[in-house]
C-alpha cells in the first residue's frame, strides 16, 4: 500500500470518519447533537482563518497570491459552466443541473482542512493565502448556479412551458446576500481578518484554543460526518451510476486542471496541493443552503447527496493522497 494512502487512513481523525459510518450501519444510537455539530465545524474555521490570516500577514500579499486568488476565483465560475454542459447530457430537469453543478463550482472547507492536516504532519509548507482562496470560490459558484438557472426559467416562458415556473427567480442582490452572510461562510472570513490583524502573536496567543485541541475536534466532527454519509449512501441507491459516476470522476478531473494551472503558476508543492484540493472539492453546507432558496425547483437530495455521499468521502479517503501524488 502506498505510504502515503497508508498514513492518510491511519490518521485518528480519518478512523473516526469510518467508524462513525460502522456506527450507522449497524444501527446503533450513537449521534452527535446538532448544536455539537455546528460548535466543531465553527471552531474549524476559526482555527484555519486565524492560522491562514496570520500567515498573510507575515508574508504580505505577493504577486503570487493575487495569481492563484485569481485563478481560484475563475475555476470556481468555470467548473460550474462545463459541469452544467456535462450534466445536462443526462439529467431532464435543468433546474438539478444548475444546482449540482454549483455544488461543485464551490468547496468543502472540512475537505480543505483535513488536507491542511495531512501535509502539516508531513512538514510540508504552504501559503496562508490558500485560506483566503477558500473564502473567494464559495460565492462565484453559487452566482454562476443561479444565472444558469435563470437561463433555464427565460428558455421556458419563450418556450411557452410553464411547467416549473411556479417559483419567481429571487433577487441577485439577496442571493449574493446570503451567500456572504451565511454563518459558516462569515465565520471563516472574519477568522482571517482578525488572523491578520493579530498576526503571529495573536496566532501564537491562540493556540492552545485552535491547534492543541485541533485534531481531537476534527475527529468529533469527521466521525459526524461518518453518520451522516451512511445515513445518505441508502438514498443515493436511486441516483443512478451517471451521477455517482460524476462525483467520482470530477474529482479527478478538476484536480487535474488545477495541477496544471498550479504547474503554469509556479505554485510550490503544498499550495499547488491544497488549489487541487480547493478545485476538486465540493460544498455540502453554505452552497445547498442558498440554492436551496435560489433555485427550488432542484431537488436537494441530489446535489446534496452526491456532495456529501460520493465526493466527501472519495476526496477524504482516496483524494487526499492521491492529489499529493500528483503534485510530487
Amino acid at each position: 500500500m502506498d505510504a502515503s494512502l497508508l498514513s492518510n487512513l491511519m490518521d485518528p481523525p480519518i478512523l473516526f470518519f469510518f467508524f462513525g459510518i460502522f456506527a450507522r450501519l449497524i444501527k446503533s444510537d450513537l449521534e452527535i447533537p446538532p448544536a455539537l455539530t455546528k460548535f466543531f465545524s465553527l471552531y474549524m474555521l476559526m482555527a484555519i482563518g486565524i492560522k491562514g490570516g496570520a500567515s498573510l500577514a507575515a508574508s504580505g500579499i505577493t504577486t503570487e497570491a493575487v495569481r492563484i486568488l485569481i485563478a481560484a476565483m475563475l475555476m470556481s465560475m468555470v467548473v460550474p459552466i462545463y459541469s452544467f454542459f456535462i450534466l445536462r447530457i443526462r439529467l431532464k430537469n435543468l433546474y438539478d443541473v444548475a444546482a449540482i453543478a454549483a455544488t461543485y463550482g464551490s468547496v468543502s472547507a472540512i475537505t480543505f482542512i483535513a488536507a491542511s492536516s495531512f501535509i502539516a504532519k508531513l512538514g510540508v509548507p504552504s501559503g496562508g493565502y490558500m485560506a483566503v482562496a477558500l473564502v473567494v470560490m464559495e460565492s462565484p459558484a453559487i452566482v454562476m448556479a443561479v444565472l444558469l438557472a435563470g437561463m433555464v426559467r427565460s428558455k421556458q416562458v419563450l418556450e411557452g412551458d410553464t411547467q416549473g415556473n411556479g417559483h419567481p427567480a429571487l433577487p441577485m442582490k439577496k442571493i449574493l446576500h446570503e451567500a456572504f452572510t451565511d454563518g459558516t461562510h462569515l465565520m471563516l472570513i472574519g477568522s482571517l481578518v482578525i488572523g491578520a490583524l493579530t498576526g503571529l502573536e495573536g496566532k501564537k496567543a491562540m493556540e492552545p484554543f485552535t491547534v492543541g485541541i485541533f485534531k481531537g475536534m476534527l475527529s468529533f466532527f469527521l466521525l459526524e460526518m461518518g453518520l451522516s454519509v451512511a445515513s445518505r449512501i441508502r438514498e443515493m441507491k436511486d441516483v443512478g451510476g451517471f451521477l455517482v459516476g460524476f462525483g467520482l470522476l470530477m474529482p479527478l478531473v478538476n484536480a487535474s486542471i488545477a495541477l496544471g494551472i498550479g504547474h503554469v503558476l509556479g505554485l510550490g508543492r503544498g499550495d499547488a496541493f491544497l488549489f487541487m484540493i480547493l478545485v476538486a472539492s465540493a460544498s455540502y453546507t453554505a452552497v445547498p443552503a442558498v440554492v436551496r432558496h435560489a433555485i427550488p425547483e432542484a431537488n436537494p437530495s441530489l446535489y446534496f447527496g452526491m456532495a456529501l455521499a460520493v465526493t466527501f468521502p472519495f476526496n477524504i479517503v482516496i483524494g487526499i493522497p492521491l492529489y499529493y501524488k500528483m503534485v510530487e
